[in-house]
């Protein structure tokens, strides 16, 4: 009968602890970060706060790192379902400057008529049968970031058979 090897981990205190750089790397790695939430993440970790900077510098500065590339790859995740108000407010909230909002939300500005009618007609479908119902179904469409422009077009109007879409 044969035996089976079992395999180990090493204990914790005999594993080398991974560096800033490659803590950074590692989180890059997984994802997109913006440069503020990546100096959030790796200031727990850093000995002196003075260390961060030059590391997210550096990675800048080999394109690892990058606010441009974060925004418009978390605009296009986002533009299926929100709005461009609620694109920019997620956006500013993670770091991102003006420039790179503005870039990273203009297809979404093109389109966003049509995202607001197929997100209204995968939540509701039919048009309002009353005033409530039409506010109810307008302050989703505004929950969702949308403009008011955007919702007057897609719940504001009837067509003749009484379809907004």
């Amino acid at each position: 009968m044969r035996r089976r090897r079992r395999w180990r981990r090493r204990p914790d205190r005999l594993r080398a602890k991974p560096t800033l750089r490659e803590r950074a790397v590692a989180l890059l790695a997984r994802r997109e970060h913006t440069r503020v939430e990546l100096a959030a993440k790796l200031a727990r970790f850093a000995a002196d706060r003075d260390e961060v900077a030059p590391l997210l510098d550096d990675l800048a500065r080999r394109k690892l790192l990058s606010d441009e590339r974060f925004a418009d790859a978390r605009a296009h995740a986002l533009a299926r379902k929100f709005g461009v108000a609620r694109i920019e407010h997620e956006l500013r909230s993670k770091g991102v400057g003006a420039g790179a909002i503005a870039r990273a939300t203009g297809d979404a500005r093109a389109t966003e008529v049509t995202r607001a009618r197929e997100a209204w007609r995968r939540r509701f479908g039919a048009p309002p049968a009353d005033a409530l119902e039409k506010a109810k179904q307008m302050r989703f469409l505004r929950g969702r970031g949308f403009s008011f422009e955007a919702i007057r077009a897609v719940v504001g109007r009837e067509d003749e058979e009484g379809d907004p879409s």
